[in-house]
Order: structure tokens, then sequence, then C-alpha cells
């Protein structure tokens, strides 16, 4: 299981973890290198290559443990983790199931969204301090982070309406609201849905109808291009929503009920 933009397992996560293993699902949950409690330095960097590095190694991690059926593994993501799940899946090949909620599954759509959200001004400037913390890490100086979410108006990755108070609603005290500002250049070259056609086993999507952060276009294509081994579920909501009360508990039934059938069958 892994998280989304910038975020850690100890931001509701645990949660997750904890109620899929009620039902007796086994769940080993990761922090990202550079984040939470993994290793790496620079601290905060968000580094798409390494993070799929870091699914496969949970994979295979995962294979070696006493009581684990190798073949009978699902990756879960969530938000831009969504869209790592999926990619991660289709090269591993051999995963059993699929699970990605609200999921990022388009880089270049969501990059064309903040732009209509945030204004052409803000782009141009988090460009401007991701070219700068390039330039930096390449010569070994200290870097430029940017704030994960802001208020509508401040510059940040994620500044709708909605962003900082559902952020803020999963995310512990003293977390760290910043990552590297060179994720910028990287965000709309990663495009989760080019693999959709390559899918090997069933994906389960939960789709936020009102996701103005992960645009839901990329997600339906995925359906489309996954056919009838993709399994849609969509909720009236905005992104954060599905993470609180009864979207919670809707989704984490459907989950349930997904990858109990996909595990067992």
């Amino acid at each position: 299981m892994g998280h989304g933009f910038g975020l850690t397992r100890d931001c509701s996560l645990e949660r997750y973890a904890q109620r899929f293993a009620e039902v007796g699902l086994d769940t080993l949950i990761f922090d990202y290198r550079h984040f939470g409690k993994s290793g790496g330095e620079p601290r905060q960097l968000f580094a798409i290559n390494q993070q799929l590095q870091d699914w496969a190694a949970a994979l295979a991690a995962a294979r070696q443990l006493d009581g684990v059926d190798p073949d009978r593994i699902a990756v879960w993501g969530t938000s831009f983790g969504g869209g790592h799940a999926l990619v991660a899946g289709v090269r591993d090949g051999r995963v059993a199931a699929i699970v990605a909620q609200c999921p990022m599954m388009d880089g270049l759509a969501a990059f064309i969204a903040a732009v209509r959200y945030a204004g052409l001004g803000a782009v141009t400037r988090m460009t401007g301090h991701a070219l700068l913390d390039l330039s930096a890490g390449l010569f070994g100086k200290q870097g430029r982070r940017l704030p994960i979410v802001a208020e509508p108006g401040k510059l940040a990755f994620m500044s709708t309406p909605d962003a900082l108070p559902g952020f803020s609603a999963i995310t512990p005290d003293g977390f760290i609201n910043e990552i590297s500002a060179r994720t910028a250049l990287a965000v709309p070259l990663y495009r989760p849905v080019s693999v959709a056609s390559q899918l090997h086993c069933p994906l389960l999507m939960l789709i936020c109808e009102q996701d103005a952060v992960a645009p839901t276009s990329a997600a339906f294509k995925v359906a489309e291009r996954g056919g009838d081994k993709v399994e849609v579920h969509r909720f009236p909501i905005g992104h954060f929503d599905i993470y609180q009360g009864e979207h919670y508990e809707r989704a984490l039934a459907l989950m349930t009920d997904f990858l109990l059938g996909s595990l067992n069958g």
C-alpha cells in the first residue's frame, strides 16, 4: 500500500491497513524514499521513477514474507499512488489485483487543470522555482521546496478550495507540507493512463466525480482501455472527501469485497 503526493503512511494509510487486517488481509505499507520514516537525502525529494522502484521493492519484500502466497498479492494506491499502483502492477505482471482510489492517472491532465484553477502566472512561477531547484541539485547545493497544498491564490502544487482543509484532515501534527520544486517538471510527463491497455489483472477504481486535483477524464480513459478487467465506482464528492465519514466507509466496503474476491477466487 502506497500513499499519494508527498504523503506518508501515518497520513490515514494505517487506518486502511488495520481495517483490511481485520478481515484477514495481510498488509504491507511503506513510505517512499526521502519521506517519512524511509531514508534518502535530500529529504522531501519527490522522484517518480525512484518511487516506482520502491513499489517494486515492496512487492519483492512482500513475496518473501512467511505465510504470504507470492501469486496472491494486490497493490493499493490512492491519489498519486493510485497511478503508481497501476504502473507498478502492470510492470510487475504478477500481481493478482490493483486498487486505485481517487487516482491521478495523467500528469499532463493534472497540469492543465492546475493552469485553469491556479492561473498561468502561478504555474510559470512554479516552473521557475523548479528549474532553480533542479540546477541546485545538479551542483550539490541546497534545493528549493514548495508547499504541497495552500489556500487558493497562494503558490503550491495544489491550491483548490478543498485542498488545504482536506489535506489537513488526514495529516498528523508536524507533517512537512513541502516537496521538491523540481517535481513540477516531472508531473506533466507522468501518464499512468498510457499503460492501461497492458492491464493483466482486475482493477478497482473509486472515482470522485467532483475531483479538481486528479482529473476524472483520465481515470475513465483507463477504464475504457482496460475493458472488462476494470470495475469502477463513482462518488459524487471531491478529491479529499473519500478519506472521511460515510464515503470512507463505502469505499472501504467496496475495496474489501473486491480484494477478498480477487485474492480468494
